[in-house]
Protein backbone atom coordinates (compact mmCIF):
# COMPACT_ATOMS: atom_id res chain seq x y z
CA UNK A 1 0.00 0.00 0.00
CA UNK A 2 1.12 3.23 -0.61
CA UNK A 3 2.34 5.57 2.56
CA UNK A 4 -0.31 7.98 1.64
CA UNK A 5 -3.28 5.13 1.63
CA UNK A 6 -2.09 3.58 4.43
CA UNK A 7 -2.22 6.84 6.67
CA UNK A 8 -5.91 7.30 5.07
CA UNK A 9 -6.43 4.09 6.34
CA UNK A 10 -5.17 4.48 9.67
CA UNK A 11 -7.16 7.72 9.92
CA UNK A 12 -10.70 5.59 9.05
CA UNK A 13 -9.28 3.26 11.85
CA UNK A 14 -8.78 6.01 14.27
CA UNK A 15 -12.48 7.49 13.71
CA UNK A 16 -13.93 3.64 14.14
CA UNK A 17 -11.58 3.83 17.59
CA UNK A 18 -13.30 6.50 18.65
CA UNK A 19 -16.91 4.67 17.76
CA UNK A 20 -15.86 1.74 19.89
CA UNK A 21 -14.71 3.55 22.57
CA UNK A 22 -17.91 6.10 22.65
CA UNK A 23 -20.67 3.52 20.96
CA UNK A 24 -19.51 -0.15 21.64
CA UNK A 25 -19.06 -0.46 25.15
CA UNK A 26 -19.35 -4.38 25.83
CA UNK A 27 -19.33 -4.21 29.89
CA UNK A 28 -16.52 -3.54 32.47
CA UNK A 29 -14.70 -6.97 31.63
CA UNK A 30 -13.87 -6.03 27.98
CA UNK A 31 -12.03 -3.18 27.00
CA UNK A 32 -11.33 -3.90 22.94
CA UNK A 33 -8.65 -1.85 21.47
CA UNK A 34 -7.74 -2.13 17.67
CA UNK A 35 -4.96 0.61 18.33
CA UNK A 36 -2.27 -1.84 18.80
CA UNK A 37 -2.59 -3.61 15.58
CA UNK A 38 -2.99 -0.18 13.86
CA UNK A 39 0.52 0.49 15.34
CA UNK A 40 2.04 -2.63 14.50
CA UNK A 41 0.92 -2.42 10.80
CA UNK A 42 2.83 1.26 10.31
CA UNK A 43 5.63 0.53 7.64
CA UNK A 44 9.20 -0.01 8.83
CA UNK A 45 10.73 2.66 6.78
CA UNK A 46 9.03 4.84 9.72
CA UNK A 47 11.75 5.94 12.35
CA UNK A 48 10.74 4.64 15.50
CA UNK A 49 10.92 8.11 16.69
CA UNK A 50 8.04 9.27 14.54
CA UNK A 51 6.64 5.43 15.32
CA UNK A 52 6.23 7.00 18.63
CA UNK A 53 4.65 10.23 18.05
CA UNK A 54 2.16 8.75 16.08
CA UNK A 55 1.49 6.25 18.59
CA UNK A 56 0.91 9.08 21.31
CA UNK A 57 -0.88 11.60 19.26
CA UNK A 58 -3.19 8.73 18.13
CA UNK A 59 -4.16 7.43 21.50
CA UNK A 60 -4.21 11.13 22.94
CA UNK A 61 -6.62 11.59 20.51
CA UNK A 62 -8.45 8.75 21.36
CA UNK A 63 -8.86 9.74 25.45
CA UNK A 64 -9.47 13.33 24.51
CA UNK A 65 -12.31 12.52 21.99
CA UNK A 66 -13.80 8.96 24.36
CA UNK A 67 -14.76 8.32 27.67
CA UNK A 68 -11.28 7.38 28.52
CA UNK A 69 -8.97 9.03 30.90
CA UNK A 70 -7.05 11.54 29.74
CA UNK A 71 -3.53 9.55 28.91
CA UNK A 72 -4.76 5.93 29.54
CA UNK A 73 -3.97 4.68 25.81
CA UNK A 74 -1.32 6.92 25.42
CA UNK A 75 0.80 5.53 28.32
CA UNK A 76 -0.49 1.73 26.57
CA UNK A 77 0.29 2.10 23.44
CA UNK A 78 3.95 4.03 23.39
CA UNK A 79 5.39 0.85 24.50
CA UNK A 80 4.20 -0.85 21.91
CA UNK A 81 5.22 1.56 19.07
CA UNK A 82 8.40 1.22 21.08
CA UNK A 83 8.90 -2.30 20.67
CA UNK A 84 7.32 -2.88 17.48
CA UNK A 85 10.44 -3.15 15.51
CA UNK A 86 12.23 -5.67 17.95
CA UNK A 87 8.82 -7.96 17.75
CA UNK A 88 8.96 -7.98 13.93
CA UNK A 89 12.37 -8.99 13.69
CA UNK A 90 11.78 -11.31 16.67
CA UNK A 91 8.52 -13.00 14.63
CA UNK A 92 9.47 -12.60 10.60
CA UNK A 93 13.45 -12.22 10.84
CA UNK A 94 15.54 -9.90 9.60
CA UNK A 95 14.72 -9.98 6.13
CA UNK A 96 12.00 -7.88 6.21
CA UNK A 97 14.25 -5.33 7.37
CA UNK A 98 16.81 -6.04 4.52
CA UNK A 99 14.56 -6.17 2.01
CA UNK A 100 13.04 -2.95 3.07
CA UNK A 101 9.35 -4.31 2.93
CA UNK A 102 6.95 -4.62 5.01
CA UNK A 103 4.62 -7.87 6.40
CA UNK A 104 1.69 -9.44 5.19
CA UNK A 105 -0.45 -12.20 5.66
CA UNK A 106 0.13 -13.72 2.93
CA UNK A 107 3.85 -13.06 2.83
CA UNK A 108 4.62 -14.21 6.26
CA UNK A 109 1.92 -16.91 7.35
CA UNK A 110 -1.42 -16.65 9.09
CA UNK A 111 0.14 -17.87 12.44
CA UNK A 112 3.37 -15.40 12.76
CA UNK A 113 0.70 -12.23 12.01
CA UNK A 114 -1.53 -13.94 14.65
CA UNK A 115 1.31 -14.01 16.84
CA UNK A 116 2.62 -10.63 16.53
CA UNK A 117 -0.90 -9.36 17.14
CA UNK A 118 -1.11 -11.17 19.71
CA UNK A 119 1.78 -9.62 21.48
CA UNK A 120 1.33 -6.45 20.98
CA UNK A 121 -2.20 -6.77 22.16
CA UNK A 122 -1.16 -8.09 25.59
CA UNK A 123 1.49 -5.99 25.98
CA UNK A 124 -0.91 -2.66 25.34
CA UNK A 125 -3.81 -4.52 27.45
CA UNK A 126 -1.31 -5.04 30.01
CA UNK A 127 0.03 -1.79 30.40
CA UNK A 128 -3.57 -0.21 29.94
CA UNK A 129 -5.31 -2.78 32.66
CA UNK A 130 -2.75 -2.08 35.12
CA UNK A 131 -3.21 1.64 35.04
CA UNK A 132 -6.63 1.57 34.40
CA UNK A 133 -7.26 -0.59 37.68
CA UNK A 134 -4.50 2.32 40.08
CA UNK A 135 -4.95 -0.51 42.76
CA UNK A 136 -8.87 -0.17 42.86
CA UNK A 137 -9.52 -3.34 41.46
CA UNK A 138 -8.77 -7.33 42.72
CA UNK A 139 -6.06 -9.06 40.82
CA UNK A 140 -8.73 -11.59 39.64
CA UNK A 141 -11.17 -8.89 38.29
CA UNK A 142 -8.21 -7.75 36.49
CA UNK A 143 -6.91 -11.12 35.42
CA UNK A 144 -10.30 -12.24 33.57
CA UNK A 145 -10.89 -8.57 31.98
CA UNK A 146 -7.23 -9.04 30.61
CA UNK A 147 -7.56 -12.10 29.20
CA UNK A 148 -11.35 -11.89 27.92
CA UNK A 149 -10.04 -8.28 26.29
CA UNK A 150 -7.22 -9.75 24.92
CA UNK A 151 -9.19 -12.76 23.22
CA UNK A 152 -11.74 -9.74 21.28
CA UNK A 153 -9.17 -7.71 20.83
CA UNK A 154 -6.72 -10.28 19.09
CA UNK A 155 -10.34 -11.29 17.24
CA UNK A 156 -10.95 -7.95 15.44
CA UNK A 157 -7.34 -7.18 15.28
CA UNK A 158 -7.67 -10.02 12.89
CA UNK A 159 -10.38 -9.25 11.08
CA UNK A 160 -8.67 -5.78 9.71
CA UNK A 161 -5.30 -6.98 9.52
CA UNK A 162 -5.68 -7.66 5.85
CA UNK A 163 -6.68 -3.87 5.50
CA UNK A 164 -3.74 -2.51 7.53
CA UNK A 165 -1.55 -5.20 6.12
CA UNK A 166 -1.96 -5.64 2.26
CA UNK A 167 0.18 -8.09 0.20
CA UNK A 168 1.93 -5.78 -2.46
CA UNK A 169 1.78 -8.97 -4.39
CA UNK A 170 -1.22 -8.70 -5.26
Amino acid sequence: MRKAGFYFVFFLLAAIQLLICNYLNLSAWVMLSILPVMILCVPLRLPTFWTLILAFVTASAVDLLSEGLLGLNALALVPVAFVRKEIIRLIFGGELFARKEDFSVRKNGFGKVALAVFLVQALFLAIYIWADGAGTRPFSFNAIRFGVSLFAGWAVSLLIIDVLAPDTRK
